[in-house]
């Protein structure tokens, strides 16, 4: 395979030169840097570049070039290198410029001249550029190799599994050429053992679980310490949130995820009211560089495990996780984390639609949320996307950049009554998405997979049945709480009570002198951040801000518990033994 190209465009032969350099030495053993001298030569080079099949991860350009200003030749470039990030080098004066290019041809960063140095200036912004376009233009050499059927619920939830863990692979589709067949025959699996998931090192594993496929691709499913300050149950933004922040303080940090980080935030293709993002990034991105910040600073991460509940011996808080302990024959014993403190931030889930013909189809045409990278398996097909809520007009926007129309099915009369006014606008504005209100899908049909839908006016009860394969539903909050048991106080829906709000609803559910902190379920030592929590705003910011406050309180609580002298976590650390 040849290299990624780094195309750069600047109409100044030395300033050419010299950020072609500057790209070269740093990136010249992975990518190919080129250099041109005017937007013309760019599309040509570019024009050559797409005959020949060869990837274009960047392009730089400069944006005062005469006969073509950079933003205009990144527009007519977009044609020819769809996936390539683009970087424009600007004047303060064309700041407002370049601000307006990032709607208008989706530019992802501007940067002020000169660049100098650039190991400060230069180098950070193609770092998350070029990592962005790695993570979103996985080589067809990958060495993961996944077998399956385009309509097995199976196949669907393992590469589910592998996009939101940020592990690359190559889809080889049964019924689409010889390959998946070949491969089958070689490995000795019947086609109704599907997927078949080919790991590097030669092992095959058919139909795994996450927690197999997780082990079998070197990811931790089991923690390592015995004994933690704080377990933090769910790895979305809440969470990584709060891994950042306690890891960097000190505290010994363990996430418990049961599928893989990001929660519903890390399926969003464009999250766009992020401060600090003027571009907005997906939340596959936004839960990449949260990881990378979570491992940079000592946090452990097991994914694939299940929580199934929460014990109190005395000061310590157990963590019961599904499975054995350990992966001997014998199973040795529940697997569990203890910590001294537990923040819960298992967010929530998508409401099934609840209609048994729906139910069927789900992983085979029905689909609860979507990762950014699954809107290419639509292309050229008639979809439908449920929901009314951020989640649901994000979905669309970016399905219908592939799909041939996207019709939203909203219950309410009116989009804007649950929507950022923001992607109100460009779905009115876009030419093949269609709102329909008073609307609801009630039933489903088809022989292997979804092939129609049944929808219903939910004013006239009039019904109507389409054609279509594709239903993506993005409704209600449900949080999955069960697992914490009687010892703490939820709603009649499963979102936690904490603080005063927990004291008002439930009178003596609280039993020590001092009262709780904003943050602290019935049970001390135990916090609750983001979506789970009673009356939370249901945003990645405000989700980002809670997570980092329970970190705040979990060191007042265990001040409490190791004695005035916590000032920083030495209480006990050579011992499992309880601070």
């Amino acid at each position: 395979m040849s290299k990624p190209v780094i195309l750069t465009v600047d109409d100044d032969p030395m300033v050419s030169a010299a950020i072609t350099r500057d790209l070269r030495e740093q990136y010249g053993r992975e990518y190919r840097v080129l250099g041109t001298t005017s937007g013309a030569e760019a599309l040509e080079v570019l024009g050559k570049l797409a005959l020949r099949d060869q990837a274009v991860a960047l392009i730089v350009a400069d944006q005062r070039m005469p006969e073509m200003t950079g933003i205009e030749m990144l527009e007519r470039a977009h044609l020819q290198a769809p996936t390539a990030k683009q970087l424009l080098l600007t004047a303060y004066a064309d700041t407002d410029a370049a601000i307006r290019a990032i709607n208008k041809v989706g530019l992802d960063y501007y940067l002020l001249k000169p660049w100098d140095p650039p190991d400060e200036r230069l180098y950070p912004i193609v770092d998350d550029l070029l990592g962005d376009w790695r993570s979103a233009n996985p080589t067809h050499t990958a060495e993961l190799r996944v077998v399956g059927h385009r309509w097995s619920e199976r196949s669907h939830a393992t590469k589910t599994f592998l996009t939101r863990n940020h592990v690359p692979y190559r889809w080889i589709d049964i019924e689409e050429g010889p390959e998946g067949p070949r491969l089958l025959e070689a490995a000795g699996v019947a086609s109704d053992r599907l997927p078949l998931v080919l790991v590097p090192d030669g092992a095959s594993l058919c139909s795994p679980s996450s927690m197999e496929l997780a082990g079998a691709l070197g990811l931790r499913t089991r923690a390592d310490q015995t004994l933690y300050d704080v377990c933090i149950v769910g790895g979305g933004p809440a969470g990584l949130a709060s891994a950042v922040y306690a890891a960097s303080e000190g505290l010994r940090t363990v996430i418990v995820e049961r599928e893989a980080p990001g929660g519903q935030a890390g399926q969003s293709a464009s999250i766009e009211n992020y401060l600090g993002f003027p571009r907005g990034l997906s939340g596959s991105d936004l839960t990449q560089r949260a990881v990378a910040q979570v491992i940079r600073f000592g946090a452990e991460m097991v994914v694939a495990r299940d929580v199934i509940g929460l014990e109190q011996r005395g000061p310590v808080r157990a963590v019961l996780l599904d499975g054995p302990a350990t992966d001997g024959p014998d199973g040795a014993g529940q697997a569990e984390v203890e910590a001294r403190s537990v923040i819960v931030t298992t967010g929530v889930s998508y409401r099934r639609l609840g209609a048994s013909t729906l139910d069927e189809f789900t992983g085979r045409g029905v689909y609860y949320g979507t990762t950014a990278s699954e809107a290419s398996q639509v292309a050229g097909d008639e979809i439908y996307v449920v929901g009314a809520a951020n989640s649901a007009g994000q979905a669309a926007l970016n399905l219908a950049r592939h799909a041939s129309h996207v019709t939203l099915l909203v219950r309410g009369a009116d989009v804007a009554d649950g929507m950022s006014s923001y992607l109100v606008d460009r779905i009115l504005a876009a030419d093949n998405i269609a709102v329909r209100h008073h609307s609801e899908a009630i039933a489903g049909s088809g022989d292997g997979h979804l092939q129609s839908l049944t929808l219903r006016d939910r004013d006239s009860g009039a019904t109507e049945e389409v054609a279509t394969s594709w239903l993506f539903v993005f409704i209600g909050a449900v949080p999955r709480t069960d697992w914490l048991g009687e010892a703490i106080v939820r709603d009649d829906k499963g979102f936690v009570l904490t603080g005063p709000e927990m004291l008002r609803a439930a009178d003596g559910a609280w039993g020590l002198p001092r009262g709780p902190f904003a943050l602290e379920t019935s049970l001390p030592g135990v916090f609750a951040a983001g979506d789970v929590r009673l009356d939370s705003m249901k945003r990645v910011a405000s989700a980002v801000g809670e997570g980092a406050m329970a970190v705040h309180f979990v060191h007042r609580y265990l001040a409490t518990t190791c004695g005035a002298s916590w000032t920083s976590p030495t209480c006990n650390r050579s011992s499992s033994s309880p601070g």
